[in-house]
């Protein structure tokens, strides 16, 4: 079960919105849904929680970048709302890598050779030991990889009263606690 909602920081302090993802499928159009929320280019947070399994927040202050946290990797990498936030930039990988890697899959074959070329290895067993070497990439670097556990930027409510330290602790009913440390558990529990 999913959880979203919207803090809008005001000059009266935060005002909260739940708010639905499903017409959000990109990064952009999440930051396009706070900006929205904002009031006079103030700081909005988007929380989005799985229960019991990873949450994340974005941040977004006016038209500068959003900062992203997500809690586990891992975990939010096998949701469609954690994919939106997973993006090349933040995984550390070049933009547009998944496309590139899916065009060259398309132009080789599985057995390494190009469409139309013969297939030349002396034995197609072999290629089973080879799989095995070739696990590990020289560069160590495998592109569907996620790592495991926090990513993101760590000190996103670090100015808002939630230390570094305290955000990497958070594990159940984290939105509960990160709204508490904001001032603004009230507002948050208004549209749970």
């Amino acid at each position: 079960m999913y959880f979203a909602a919207l803090l809008a920081r005001t000059e009266d302090g935060w005002e909260a919105s739940d708010t639905e993802l499903d017409d959000v499928e990109t990064l952009s159009d999440l930051t396009d849904l706070a900006r929205e929320a904002s009031v006079d280019e103030d700081t909005v947070l988007v929380f989005i929680e799985q229960e019991d399994a990873w949450f994340g927040v974005v941040r977004v202050d006016g038209e500068d970048d959003p900062r992203i946290f997500v809690s586990d990797a891992t975990a939010a990498a096998r949701s469609s709302y954690g994919e939106i936030l997973l993006t090349d930039e933040l995984l550390g990988r070049e933009p547009g890598a998944e496309d590139t890697i899916a065009a060259l899959e398309e132009l080789v074959g599985l057995d390494g050779t190009e469409d139309g070329d013969p297939d030349t290895t002396p034995d197609n067993d072999t290629t089973d030991t080879d799989t095995d070497d070739n696990d590990d990439d020289d560069d160590g670097f495998d592109a569907d990889a996620v790592p495991a556990g926090p990513l993101g930027d760590t000190r996103v409510l670090a100015d808002l009263g939630l230390p570094e330290a305290e955000l990497l602790m958070l594990r159940t009913d984290a939105l509960v606690e990160i709204a508490d440390a904001l001032g603004a558990a009230e507002v948050l529990e208004t549209v749970r």
